[in-house]
């Protein structure tokens, strides 16, 4: 007699993830259904997918994860960095399962669904993250279909007509409607987040995107934080009387962006007083000095990166979440460059040589990631302190 068979039962694909090339990967998906296109990257972070998701950097971006435990500690509204979700979707390895966390209040598959965002899980993630390495980051389309029913070609055609990031000014879309003061500072034991008393530095910071922990920094660090749009003028910038001012993170391309950024920064620059910028920031400053911005291949995505700083020599590992960098071979007389990531060597951080003027690539607010770099914070505030 023959040997027995038995069929064993495949589950059907739920979520479909076409790259512009053709290449699909099939998965579990799991919160919002639908379909969306963006791009792709890939985030090495083993803890913060929730802040990473409501990161307003992220915008126009699906994220890859390449740690496998996604959605194992939950969520909770006190680690959104934003009142809603800007990354467009999420890639994982393993499907996301209950969570087990003291803090926890929600399910990551409820709050992603409840938020409009899209989470395809199953999929290889390393084959992919190796793709992005070696052909740049790619366009995307990602579609989730509780009956597994996908349009391939649809899908293929959307992500070959997204049209990519650069050009793309994204700040306008994410910053704050108006101006609006913070006072709230870091999350502390027992007692979570604090307010702010007594006087401190005041600081204008120019949203182009900026996460709730890095205001809370600048709260914590001693200053009197009132937060403007990206589209802010120097002369409404300066209506403030700042003692400082703070250039925030944002998505896009900071050509883009400094269309309208780079006049109000010069004009901040022209009235002498102490500036920081980081993230995109960093990058508007850098062409607002006189330096250039490119495209890179897959970015920096993650909170293990390695960064020396060149004054020092030490190394501070941080947090980065950006595709574009300062062309360091562009940076003109009477600017420095401080840091330098220890992956590419590319542009980590620059300096004025005559004036109180810094910015860094990295987040160096830790939301999530290490601590190596909260001293910027205080360099900030001991500048202030020094030029008033």
């Amino acid at each position: 007699m023959p040997a027995a068979t038995s069929k064993i039962d495949t589950p059907k694909p739920t979520a479909c993830l076409a790259l512009a090339d053709g290449t699909l990967f099939y998965g579990t998906g799991f919160g919002a259904i639908g379909d969306c296109e963006a791009e792709l990257c890939f985030n090495t972070a083993m803890t913060g997918y929730q802040e990473i998701m409501t990161d307003p950097s992220y915008a126009g971006q699906i994220v890859t994860f390449t740690f496998p435990h996604i959605g194992n500690t939950g969520v909770t509204p006190e680690d959104d960095e934003t009142a809603d979700p800007v990354a467009e979707g999420i890639v994982v390895k393993w499907d996301p399962t209950e969570p087990s966390n003291w803090r926890a209040t929600g399910d990551l598959r409820d709050w992603m669904e409840k938020r409009g965002r899209i989470g395809i899980g199953g999929i290889d993630t390393r084959r992919l993250t190796r793709a992005i390495r070696q052909q740049g980051a790619p366009h995307v389309a990602i579609s989730h279909d509780p009956e597994g029913n996908f349009d391939i070609e649809s899908l293929v055609a959307k992500a070959r007509a997204f049209k990519g990031l650069e050009g793309l000014d994204l700040a306008k879309t994410v910053t704050c409607a108006q101006s609006y003061t913070w006072d709230e500072m870091r999350w502390a034991w027992p007692d979570g987040y604090s307010r702010r008393t007594g006087k401190g530095h005041k600081v204008v910071a120019v949203d182009f995107g900026a996460k709730r922990n890095i205001l809370r920094s600048l709260a914590s660090a001693g200053c009197d934080v009132i937060v403007l749009p990206a589209t802010a003028t120097a002369d409404e910038v300066l209506a403030h009387n700042p003692e400082g001012v703070f250039l925030s993170n944002g998505p896009g391309d900071p050509a883009a962006t400094g269309e309208y950024a780079v006049p109000m920064i010069k004009g901040i620059l022209a009235a002498g007083i102490p500036v920081f910028g980081i993230c995109l920031g960093h990058q508007m400053l850098a062409l607002a000095l006189g330096a250039n911005t490119i495209k890179m291949n897959h970015g920096h995505h993650g909170a293990n990166h390695p960064v020396k700083d060149k004054d020092t020599g030490k190394v501070e590992i941080t947090s980065m979440n950006h595709g574009f960098t300062v062309d360091a071979q562009t940076l003109p007389d009477g600017v420095v460059e401080t840091h330098v990531s220890l992956f590419d060597g590319s542009n980590c951080g620059i300096r004025m040589v005559d004036r109180p003027v810094f910015s860094v690539q990295y987040h160096p607010e830790a939301s999530p990631g290490p601590m190596d770099s909260y001293y910027l914070f205080e360099r900030f505030v001991d500048a202030m302190a020094t030029n008033s």
